[in-house]
């Protein structure tokens, strides 16, 4: 600090100049500090608005990006749900079709048996025939087989009779 009665006890004209040069001095140099300091606080102001905006920016983006990640998250359980519905599913059908895969091996295999046996009934039928050349000896013949396998005869056979019949009709229409 100044001591102003230092100042005003100045003896000489000349000291008194220097002390006004000096006070001149000082005084420019306090208003620069002064300007420096505004000029600082300015400039401290704007970063400090500078960096709540950023803040405030980057929260913003955080937040977005929790929420993007809240969804893709529950998008991919959404996903993982339907991947092990279907999952379940195919094996569901999986087992469904090897029971019917089963099933038509076990029916292939009875109309396999059911054939050579119907096979069988219809040679046998071919046989009974046998030697029936004109249309009168195979009537005569169809009459007689009819009246020994009929069903209601004690050895009768239904299916017999069936083959007996479409035997009887293929002959007459090839003659």
């Amino acid at each position: 600090m100044i001591d102003v009665e230092a100042l005003l006890k100045a003896e000489s004209d000349e000291e008194l100049r220097e002390q006004k040069l000096f006070l001149f001095r000082e005084n420019i140099r306090l208003e620069n500090e002064k300007r420096e300091a505004a000029e600082f606080k300015e400039r401290l102001i704007k970063e400090r608005a500078q960096f709540r905006t950023e803040m405030d920016m980057l929260n913003h983006k955080i937040v977005m990006e929790q929420k993007r990640l809240k969804d893709d998250n529950l998008f991919f359980d959404k996903k993982m749900q339907i991947l092990k519905d279907a999952f379940i599913q195919l094996d569901a059908d999986r087992r469904r079709l090897d029971k019917e895969r089963s099933r038509f091996e076990m029916e292939k295999e009875y109309r396999k048996k059911e054939h050579s046996a119907m096979a069988e009934t219809e040679d046998i039928a071919r046989v009974l025939f046998r030697g029936a050349t004109n249309p009168l000896t195979l009537r005569k013949r169809y009459k007689d087989l009819l009246k020994i396998f009929h069903p209601d005869n004690l050895c009768g056979d239904a299916e017999l009779v069936q083959m007996i019949n479409r035997e009887y009709e293929r002959r007459k229409r090839a003659e």
